[in-house]
C-alpha cells in the first residue's frame, strides 16, 4: 500500500512554523529548499520540506545561530537528518501496517455478519408481508 504524501500550502507551512510567510519564503530562497507550484503558481511544500524549516526555526531561533552558520551547521548534520527521518517514516508506516491489518479483518467480520442479518431480517419482513395478506383477504 502506498502512503500519500501531505503536501502543505505556504500558509499552513507558516501556522506550523508559527512565523510569517515572507520568513518561509525567505529561508526557502536562503537555504534554496525547491517548493513545487501548482498551475496557478501557488507553493506546496511536503513533509521533509516542514522538517527542513523546522530545523532552520530551531538553528536561528533557539540556537541562536546566524544565517551563515546554520547553513553550514545544516550541510554537517542533514544527511544524518534524513537518514533518520527516512527511517522514522518507515517505521511509521510498518506500524501503521500492523494495526491496521487486524482492524480491517474485524471491519469485515463485521460486514459480513451484518450482510447476514439483514438478509435474515429481511425474509421474516417478506414472511410477515405474506401473512398480512392473507389476513387481509380474509377480511
Amino acid at each position: 500500500m502506498k502512503m500519500q504524501k501531505r503536501q502543505f500550502r505556504i500558509g499552513e507551512l507558516a501556522n506550523r512554523l508559527e512565523v510569517e510567510r515572507f520568513v518561509v519564503r525567505f529561508w526557502e530562497k536562503e537555504f534554496g529548499i525547491k517548493s513545487t507550484r501548482s498551475t496557478g503558481r501557488q507553493r506546496f511544500y511536503e513533509e521533509r520540506d516542514l522538517e527542513k524549516f523546522i530545523m532552520i526555526k530551531s538553528l536561528l531561533y533557539e540556537k541562536g545561530f546566524t544565517i551563515a552558520g546554520a547553513k553550514k551547521q545544516l550541510k554537517s548534520k542533514f544527511s544524518q537528518v534524513m537518514i533518520a527521518s527516512q527511517k522514522t517514516t518507515m517505521e511509521t508506516a510498518n506500524v501503521t501496517e500492523v494495526v491496521k491489518t487486524p482492524v480491517n479483518k474485524e471491519l469485515e467480520q463485521l460486514k459480513n455478519k451484518h450482510k447476514e442479518e439483514v438478509k435474515e431480517l429481511s425474509a421474516k419482513i417478506m414472511t410477515l408481508q405474506k401473512e398480512l395478506v392473507k389476513v387481509r383477504d380474509l377480511l
